[in-house]
């Protein structure tokens, strides 16, 4: 579920209905550099403005300029989220679910895996597996 900035009047309802627990209140004004994501600050990051709830958009205007470009999400860095460009230990994957030669499909074939709150039918994106050598 995207969030329309533009039509958010900072009521929070959005933030209690989220099944997942995953939006989060925006108190602060950022501004400044963020070391810890060396692409904070560019053009193609935007900020959303203090008082909505926001959460992740797995940094859909990454993605998009990358399929504009010819890029393929999940391989090439820059149709890729930044956290998981950025992931010190490589504990996320992104990739095309549809591709079952991508390597997210590949790891979801070859592991068992699990989704948050399927039981809504929401149809989450997000899988989650087990650390290497459990489960």
């Amino acid at each position: 579920v995207m969030m329309d900035y533009d039509k958010c009047i900072g009521c929070r309802y959005c933030e209690v209905a989220c099944p997942y627990g995953a939006r989060s209140f925006n108190w602060e004004k950022f501004e400044g550099d963020n070391d810890a994501v060396p692409e904070w600050g560019s053009p193609e990051i935007p900020r959303r403005p203090r008082g909505v709830p926001e959460k992740c958009t797995f940094c859909v205007q990454r993605i998009d300029r990358g399929l504009e470009l010819g890029l393929q999400p999940g391989e090439d860095r820059r149709a890729t989220p930044a956290c998981v460009n950025v992931c010190p230990v490589g504990a996320r994957v992104f990739g095309d679910l549809n591709d079952p030669e991508s390597t997210v499909s590949r790891l979801l074939r070859e592991n068992e895996s699990h989704r948050l709150r399927e039981d809504l039918g929401t149809g989450p994106r997000v899988y989650y597996l087990p650390k290497r050598g459990q489960g």
